[in-house]
């Protein structure tokens, strides 16, 4: 068989497992490179396909009101393998969609093992695949090594922006103090397989908050090298003490909100602020610390942790840390097919392609996969209409967000997908019995005639997609 024949994968995360299993199922020879466990990253800590780092979390499952929840059913509909294991090892975390990472991480490898049309080679592709490799996905994510990064770089003259992104630390549940934390959804509200109590609250007083926040400031942080410094933090993942530094009641109205919760040992009185955990693991022994990534050097962390109520006594299963992320500026990039405009032959998919989130990414490789057989049979890409969460995505990275003019180029972003990345939709001022919309009634009416137009397109496509399934 001739490269020619073959769609050669680099990265074995999200995006890279997903990529492959569209590919794959639609008829093609597949080669996943991974380059795990022959050179490890700064962040994981297994060779497992698709292994998630920062959170087990994948966010709102409501399709309905939700731009993540809608995102979720539209690759459901779709045929994801991310979205099928992530079903299959979820566990309760309210109206979120949160997994046992090592048991979801082992469903997607074993899948991808099992797949005849897919070869996983565990090596590392060193600097750009060879120029006889007809179709390339580059899915190697935000910690791409430097070898390639260097000569991604080198090839498209461009540079390729960069944040830092933090992980929250993981706890023992039998080290939680429950005379003190409980369990309860923020308003009650359950999700799939919980009951309205999924996460453990741990409370805090003001006096308790300050010195709190104190501990954040005045511990002590991971030293950046010099050449690190400039490096932007992404504002959808900003570590806890950055948060902090940014004035005393930035994490009460962030992490930290105490909205929605009542703490049963003093029922009559509102919690200053709040600190969620939630579960990490199938067993239940686990719970992350929401929100909470950090660049707290370990010591400073579980001080100033075990300074929070109910974790007093808190045993860490693995403390927070730090890694750099890079991506691409892909609306200068990138074509709206996800190839790479110097070298048409390779594709990119993933984080690296400037999404933010584990779904967004698993998104971006699933769209990619189908490209890249599309272009093996010589069938014209249909991008995926921009009323869909798809589409919306892929419009943001492809050409949706940049501007013109000079420093243009500076203003691109990662982005999770959200409902302002949706073209606009008249929403009737008044419902089926003639009642105005008021406020909320109003917003939520919009969100459901958004997912609702969106799922009704997404069929559509789907019915005439780029890849025609075995």
């Amino acid at each position: 068989m001739s490269n020619h024949d073959i769609i050669h994968i680099i990265g074995a995360g999200l995006a890279g497992s997903e990529a492959a299993w569209q590919a794959a199922n639609a008829g093609a020879h597949v080669i996943l490179h991974e380059m795990r466990p022959v050179r490890k990253t700064e962040a994981h800590q297994s060779d497992g396909c698709a292994e998630l780092v920062c959170s087990n979390s994948f966010r709102s499952d409501d399709a309905e009101n939700n731009a993540v929840g809608l995102l979720h059913e539209e690759m459901r509909r779709a045929g994801s393998l991310i979205m099928r294991e992530a079903d299959a090892h979820r566990v309760p975390a309210g109206s979120a969609l949160a997994v046992d990472r090592n048991e979801f991480s082992q469903g997607v490898t074993k899948a991808i093992e099992a797949h005849p049309n897919i070869q996983l080679c565990r090596e590392e592709i060193a600097g750009l695949p060879p120029e006889d490799w007809a179709n390339v996905i580059i899915a190697t994510g935000p910690l791409t090594a430097p070898p390639l990064a260097e000569a991604i770089h080198a090839l498209t003259g461009e540079d390729a922006l960069a944040f830092f992104d933090a992980i929250a630390p993981i706890i023992f549940k039998d080290s939680i103090n429950f005379d003190i934390a409980w369990f309860q959804s923020r308003y009650d509200k359950k999700g799939p397989g919980g009951d309205g109590a999924d996460y453990i609250n741990c409370p805090l007083d003001e006096d308790q908050y300050a010195a709190f926040l104190s501990a954040l400031i005045d511990g002590e942080k991971t030293e950046f090298k010099e050449w690190e410094k400039s490096t932007p933090y992404f504002e959808g993942c900003l570590p806890v003490e950055v948060m902090a530094e940014r004035g005393p009641e930035t994490l009460r109205f962030g992490p930290m909100k105490p909205v929605g919760l009542t703490d049963p040992n003093n029922p009559d009185k509102r919690c200053h602020a709040i600190v969620q955990l939630r579960q990490d693991n199938a067993l239940g022994t686990l719970y992350n610390m929401v929100g909470f990534q950090t660049k707290l050097k370990y010591g400073a962390q579980e001080k100033a942790f075990r300074l929070i109520p109910g974790l007093e006594n808190a045993e860490f299963a693995r403390l927070g840390g730090i890694h750099r992320n890079t991506f691409l500026n892909s609306p200068r990039l990138l074509d709206q097919s996800l190839r790479l405009n110097a070298r048409p032959a390779l594709r990119f998919a993933g984080q690296i392609t400037g999404v933010e989130g584990y779904l967004e990414s698993a998104a971006i490789g699933l769209l990619a996969g189908r490209f890249a057989y599309a272009d093996m049979q010589g069938t014209p890409t249909t991008p995926p209409p921009l009323t869909t969460a798809f589409g919306a995505l892929l419009g943001h990275i492809t050409g949706g967000h940049i501007s013109e003019g000079a420093g243009a180029k500076k203003t691109f972003q990662p982005m999770n997908v959200n409902f302002g990345l949706f073209p606009a939709i008249d929403v009737p001022k008044t419902d089926e019995t003639g009642r105005r919309l008021k406020g909320k009634e109003r917003g939520f009416a919009k969100k459901r005639a958004i997912t609702c137009r969106a799922l009704v397109d997404l069929e559509g496509w789907l019915q005439h997609p780029p890849i025609a399934a075995q």
